[in-house]
C-alpha cells in the first residue's frame, strides 16, 4: 500500500498500538482508483485469511461505499490492542501492504466501546 493517511493526524495508529487495552475495534477507512477495486479486493481478502489466524482475533468485516464511489470501510474485532500489535506489525503482514494498489489509501484508527445510558453499553 502506497500510503497511510491517519483518521486523527494528533494520533495515528503507531501511538494507538502503544496503549494496552480490551477489547478493540479497528476500523481503516480505504480509497482507490474505480479501476483498482477487484485488485483491492483480492488483496484485502489475503490480508483478512491472515489476520484470522492471529491469536485474538475475534471478526471482521469489510463494507463498500454506495454509488459510484470505491471507498471501502473494514472494521475488525480484536481481543486486545496487543494482540492487534502483535498482527499489525507482524514481518508477513507487514510485507503484504506492498501488495495493495498504488492508488489505496488507508486511515486505520482503533476504538473502545463507550456506554451511553440507556442506548449502548460497554
Amino acid at each position: 500500500m502506497s500510503h497511510l493517511r491517519p483518521l486523527d493526524p494528533a494520533f495515528p495508529i503507531d501511538r494507538q498500538l502503544g496503549i494496552d487495552t480490551s477489547p478493540v475495534v479497528l476500523v481503516n477507512v480505504f480509497t482507490l482508483d474505480k479501476a483498482d477495486e477487484q485488485s483491492f479486493l483480492q488483496v484485502w481478502q489475503d490480508d483478512a485469511a491472515f489476520m484470522k489466524r492471529q491469536p485474538g482475533f475475534i471478526s471482521t468485516q469489510l463494507h463498500r461505499a454506495i454509488g459510484e464511489s470505491p471507498t471501502y470501510l473494514n472494521y475488525a474485532v480484536w481481543e486486545s490492542t496487543a494482540h492487534f500489535r502483535a498482527a499489525f506489525t507482524h514481518p508477513e503482514f507487514r510485507s503484504k501492504i506492498s501488495a495493495y494498489p498504488s492508488s489505496a489509501v488507508a486511515s486505520p484508527h482503533l476504538f473502545q466501546k463507550v456506554a451511553v445510558p440507556g442506548i449502548c453499553v460497554a
